[in-house]
């Protein structure tokens, strides 16, 4: 098993960098090119996403980032799945990254709910 960046700055960077890799190798069909320009936005705009969190003037602008990358990340895992689904790509070669974003998820939304209970 591959061993995972703990910085999240590096690791959402590392599953941006990914999903650009999966763009790269993706068939030159219209409909394959549509779904990956679609994937390749949102999953790259995670990380950005959470470095622009990270220079929030509040805790209400810091939710809001992080709120915008799993609006992202949940747009992502759409894409993947109709990539799968559509017979594109073969899903288990996919399951590492929807792995990795259901893992991404789970930490953004720890971090959301701290912010928020620190809030009241």
């Amino acid at each position: 098993m591959r061993e995972r960046p703990t910085d999240l700055k590096t690791r959402t960077k590392a599953f941006a960098l990914r999903i650009i890799r999966l763009y790269a190798a993706l068939p030159d069909s219209g409909t394959t090119q549509v779904l990956g320009r679609q994937l390749l936005r949102s999953g790259t705009s995670v990380g950005a996403h959470y470095r622009e969190s990270l220079r929030a003037r509040s805790d209400a602008e810091v939710i809001s980032k992080l709120e915008g990358g799993l609006q992202e990340l949940e747009e992502t895992q759409y894409w993947l799945e109709l990539l799968a689904e559509a017979g594109i790509i073969d899903p288990k070669l996919l399951a590492p990254l929807l792995q990795e974003a259901d893992e991404l998820t789970a930490i953004l939304v720890t971090c959301v709910k701290r912010i928020k209970g620190r809030r009241k």
